[in-house]
C-alpha cells in the first residue's frame, strides 16, 4: 500500500462524486444495509444540503470536497468548504478573525472540513477500511497545499474524532478542545430505570417537568420513516424559522432541504411533534445513527412550560432506550441539559494557521482554553444529577 501512488482531486460538490464511492469511505459499516454510525457525512445528507441551496453560491459555504484515489479507485474523501464567514460552525473563531484583520491580515476566505450547521462529532478524514493512515495523510497534505497555494489564512477541521485530533496534531495542526452535553444509556430498561439512577431531588424535578409539559392540552407523537409525511415539514419549517429568527437572524437551511430529507432520509429521521387541537405547535428534529440519536433542531409557535425539555430531551431519551441506542447527543452548548441527565464530554477540532506569529498566539490561547475546558468538565460532572456511586463517566 505504501508503494501505491495517491491522487487527490477537489470537486465543486459531492454531487460530482458517485454516492457509492463516497459512502464506501464515509460509512463502510453500512455496506450491508445497516445504519451508518454518522448520518451527516453520508452522500445523501451532504448532497441534500447542496441540492437545496443550503450551501453553495451566496451562503458562505462553497463546497470543495476532496477525493483520494489509488489506481483510480476512491479510498478517502473529505467534506471541505471555502468559508467567507464563521457562521454555522459552532467552534467559534470570531475573535481570531478580528485579531488577524486588526493586525492587517485577511482572515477570510478560509478552508473548513466540516458538516455544515451540524455540531456532531464524527470522522472528517473519511477512509475506506485499511486506508486510514495513507488516506488521512493525503487529505491533510491536500488541505494544507490548497490553503498555501491560494494564500488562505487558515484551514480548520471541526468536530473530528479524538483519534483524528491526535493524528492532525502530529502533522502540525493546532488541537482545540471544547465541550458538549450527551446522555449515556447505562442499559436502562425504560425511562423509570434512568430516573432511578438520579438523586431523589433531580428525579422529582424531572417528573414534575414531564407532568407539566404533558398538560399543555395536546399530544406528542414520535414520527419516523413512512409515518413522516410531506405536510409535517410545513409545520416544522414554521418552527425552524421561529427559532432561527430569534437566535441568529435567519435560518441556515432552506425549505427545500426538508423536502430533500423527506425523499432520501426519512428512515434516518425522528421528528417529535406536539399537536394541540389538531394543529402542530412544536417539534424537535433528530437524526438516527447506528448507536446514537442526534438532536438537531427545535421550534414552536406556542409557548408551553417545559414542552421544549420534553420534546428535545426526554422524548429523545425514551426513544434511545426503546431502540437500544448508546447515547443521545443534544447539540451545542446548554448547561441546562446537565440537570436532565446530559453530562459534559470533550469535543475536538484541528486548526492550521499560515502566519507563524499568529499561529503561535493561537497556540497559547488554545493551551489555556484546554485547561479551562478540562476543569469545567470536571466541575460540571461533579454537579451532575446522578446519585453518588451511579455517576456516568
Amino acid at each position: 500500500m505504501d508503494d501505491i501512488a495517491l491522487e487527490v482531486t477537489a470537486h465543486s460538490g459531492v454531487g460530482e462524486i458517485a454516492a457509492a464511492d463516497w459512502d464506501a469511505c464515509a460509512c463502510p459499516e453500512a455496506a450491508a444495509g445497516g445504519r451508518p454510525f454518522d448520518p451527516f457525512t453520508t452522500h445523501r445528507f451532504l448532497s441534500a444540503l447542496e441540492r437545496s441551496g443550503s450551501v453553495g453560491r451566496g451562503t458562505g459555504w462553497q463546497p470543495h470536497p476532496l477525493v483520494v484515489r489509488a489506481a483510480g479507485t476512491p479510498v478517502a474523501v473529505m467534506p471541505l468548504y471555502a468559508k467567507s464567514h464563521s457562521q454555522g460552525e459552532y467552534i467559534f473563531d470570531w475573535n481570531w478573525a478580528d485579531a488577524f484583520e486588526r493586525a492587517g491580515g485577511r482572515y477570510y476566505p478560509k478552508l473548513q472540513a466540516a458538516v455544515p450547521f451540524t455540531p456532531v462529532t464524527g470522522r472528517r478524514f473519511l477512509t475506506k477500511p485499511g486506508w486510514e493512515g495513507p488516506g488521512r495523510a493525503a487529505l491533510i497534505r491536500a488541505m494544507v497545499q490548497i490553503a498555501a497555494d491560494n494564500r488562505l489564512s487558515s484551514a480548520h477541521v471541526t468536530f473530528c474524532t479524538a483519534e483524528e485530533a491526535e493524528a492532525g496534531a502530529a502533522q502540525g495542526f493546532l488541537r482545540r478542545k471544547s465541550q458538549q452535553f450527551h446522555w449515556q444509556n447505562d442499559g436502562y430498561a425504560d425511562f423509570d430505570g434512568f430516573l432511578a439512577a438520579l438523586a431523589s431531588r433531580k428525579r422529582k424535578a424531572i417528573r414534575k417537568e414531564r407532568a407539566t409539559a404533558a398538560a399543555f392540552g395536546g399530544s406528542i407523537r414520535r414520527l419516523t420513516g413512512d409515518a413522516l409525511l410531506p405536510g409535517h415539514w410545513d409545520a416544522f419549517w414554521a418552527f425552524y424559522q421561529d427559532t432561527g429568527s430569534r437566535k441568529w437572524g435567519r435560518p441556515y437551511l432552506t425549505r427545500a432541504f426538508f423536502d430533500e430529507i423527506q425523499a432520501a432520509m426519512r428512515d434516518d429521521v425522528l421528528l417529535v411533534l406536539a399537536e394541540r387541537g389538531g394543529r402542530p405547535v412544536a417539534g424537535a428534529l433528530n437524526f438516527i445513527g447506528r448507536d446514537a440519536l442526534f438532536g438537531r433542531y427545535w421550534g414552536a409557535v406556542e409557548d408551553h412550560p417545559f414542552l421544549h425539555f420534553e420534546c428535545c430531551y426526554y422524548q429523545a431519551v425514551d426513544f434511545a432506550i426503546a431502540r437500544g441506542l448508546a447515547r443521545v447527543e443534544a447539540g451545542a452548548q446548554g448547561e441546562h441539559k446537565l440537570a436532565r441527565g446530559y453530562l459534559p464530554v470533550e469535543t475536538h477540532s484541528l486548526h492550521w494557521i499560515a502566519d507563524a506569529s499568529f499561529r503561535a498566539a493561537v497556540a497559547r490561547f488554545l493551551d489555556a482554553e484546554a485547561q479551562a475546558v478540562g476543569q469545567e468538565i470536571e466541575v460540571l460532572t461533579d454537579y451532575g444529577p446522578f446519585r453518588r456511586g451511579d455517576r456516568q463517566d
